[in-house]
Formats: structure tokens, sequence, C-alpha cells
């Protein structure tokens, strides 16, 4: 069975409406964090086959993933929330990564007229504060397609927003890394200092280390 098949026949083996959520740059030291909520309220199967190549967005190459995007955005009840740098690091990257996605699905929920709901989220982290039934799904988008839905959203919005951040900050290469502390990106906050997008907290360990070396 193709994977994208299997991913709609869990969704819809749940008896349910299924509210899916994923997250994406929990792990990036830049910038904001991005959650996205996906229900299918109309899965008939021209649509099944139009997201053939729906998967874990880190499995889909870039083209297919804009493709999908388009589709997904286009074509279910959806929903992408960011939460900036600041609140990231006032609270912490879990807790804004959550209530990003509570505020996506509450968002995504005021729009769907059935009531029996279920909401799938990726992770192990069940989210903080939502009325709604919940379960979480860990590698959930390669399980649910409302979750691979969501990862799909998450990560090309996140994606256009590094690449607009690139364009002001080039000398980190944000572009190829996307914020995450590669060897290159550590190397360039070492010559040019932190950006007023970088997480701050997340590279504690490193400065003490820089500084211990003195």
């Amino acid at each position: 069975m193709d994977k994208y098949i299997e991913l709609f026949a869990f969704d819809n083996s749940q008896g349910q409406t299924i509210i899916g959520t994923d997250e994406a740059g929990r792990g990036s030291g830049v910038g904001a964090v991005f959650a996205a909520a996906v229900c299918f309220n109309n899965s008939n199967q021209e649509l099944i086959e139009r997201l053939k190549y729906l998967n874990d967005s880190k499995k889909v190459s870039k083209k297919h993933r804009e493709e999908l995007y388009e589709v997904i955005k286009n074509e279910t009840i959806n929903k992408v929330v960011k939460i900036e740098v600041e609140e990231i690091e006032k609270t912490n990257i879990l807790a804004s990564s959550l209530k990003a996605m509570k505020l996506a699905i509450e968002d995504v929920e005021a729009r769907i007229e059935y009531e029996k709901l279920l909401v799938f989220v990726d992770g192990c982290n069940l989210v903080r504060g939502l009325e709604l039934p919940q379960k979480c799904l860990v590698k959930g988008d390669f399980k649910s397609a409302s979750i691979a839905a969501a990862s799909i959203l998450a990560k090309v919005e996140r994606d256009r927003y590094m690449l607009e951040l690139d364009e002001k900050f080039p000398e980190y290469g944000w572009a190829a890394n996307m914020g995450y502390l590669t060897k290159e990106h550590m190397a360039a906050i070492d010559k040019f200092g932190l950006s007023p997008h970088h997480r701050a907290s997340y590279l504690e360990k490193h400065f003490t280390e820089q500084l211990s070396l003195f």
C-alpha cells in the first residue's frame, strides 16, 4: 500500500473527525517556532490522489512540499501560528510550541461543524489547556495524514520565513541551515556575534565554554 493511502486510512479508521497538529523549528537556534493544525473535512478520492506525495515533511522534496502546501492550504480547514523568539526566551521552546499548536487547533475547531472531534498531536506532549480530546502520536507525521499535512504547512511557512531573515542577515547562512546550529553557523556566530533573532538561551553553554578558554 502506498504511504499516502496508509496515512489517510489511519485517520479514517478512527471513526471521528481528526485535527492533526505539528510544529516546525523547535530545534532551531533562530527565530519563531511555527505550528499548524489541519482537518480534512472532505477527503474524497480525488483530493487524496492529489496528495500522493504526502509524508513526513522532512522526507518530501522541496518541490513536492510546495505542491502539497498549495493543495493542503486550499482544500482543508487549516491554520498556521508562529510564536516569536521574544516569547520563546521568556518561557521556553516546549511551552511556545504547545501554545502555537493550541492556537492553531482552536482556530480550526471554530470552523468545523462536526461534534465528534479528536486531535492528533505529533510527539509525546499533550497540548496544555485544550478542551478537545487529544492523543499523542510519536512520529505522527509518518502515521496520520492530518499530522503529515500540518507538518508540511508548518515547515513550508517557516522555511519561507527563514529565507526572508537570511536576506537581512546573510552572514549566518540561514538559507542553508534554516537556523539550526551547524558548525558553519556557530563559526559565524563567533565571528559576528548574535543577531536579534537568535535564541540566546540555546547558546549559553557555547558561550560559557568560550569564556572558559580565557
